[in-house]
């Protein structure tokens, strides 16, 4: 049985409305297997946040099923890490290829299209991108719902890491890195 992958595209910013919503849906009924209500709901306003940046760079990817995207995702060549813990002053800062990691960011499947290669397949077009401007690693800051896939594809977990929300609450996650050139592990 083969299954049915929806096409893959860079994101617009008439995209943004239905990203967000996918967003916090997905955060809705994805996160409370993994944190609280207070978590999921600080998460679902802090966290799943759209950076406009990551659209107007062209580094931004959506699939789209049936007019309606299902899942999103991107990388970034500047500094900011992830959202939710509020902006920082080097954010906008461009990245240097040379010597740091792009950014992976803001990877988001609606529930129920998860499990289906739609967040590898975002991982893979940041990974080939970010390799073509010349980078060699890559890094995130991931909610434990993206742990599994993340590992599955060739990260490995740096370093567990809070991130309190601008609310103040404590969503526990991970900071995991790759070079661009490893290849996947085991299948997500």
């Amino acid at each position: 049985m083969t299954t049915y992958t929806p096409p893959q595209r860079a994101a617009t910013l008439a995209d943004a409305p239905a990203i967000s919503a996918l967003m916090r849906a997905s955060v809705l009924e994805l996160f409370p297997r993994f944190y609280d209500e207070r978590q999921t709901l600080s998460a679902a306003e802090h966290i799943a946040s759209l950076d406009l940046r990551l659209i107007e760079d062209g580094t931004y990817f959506v699939h789209e099923a049936d007019g309606q995207i299902v899942a999103c995702g991107g990388w970034s060549r500047r500094n900011r890490t992830h959202a939710g813990a509020g902006d920082a002053a080097d954010d906008d800062r461009p990245l240097d290829p040379a010597t740091e990691p792009a950014r992976v960011r803001a990877m988001f499947v609606r529930a129920d299209w998860t499990r289906r290669g739609l967040g590898r397949a975002i991982l893979e077009s940041c990974r080939l991108a970010a390799k073509a401007e010349g980078f060699s690693s890559l890094t995130l800051t991931a909610t434990l719902p993206g742990v599994p896939l993340y590992l599955a594809f060739g990260f490995t977990e740096v370093e567990r890491v809070t991130v309190t929300t601008p609310d103040g609450v404590d969503v526990p996650g991970a900071v995991m890195a790759r070079d661009i050139d490893e290849p996947d592990s085991i299948e997500a």
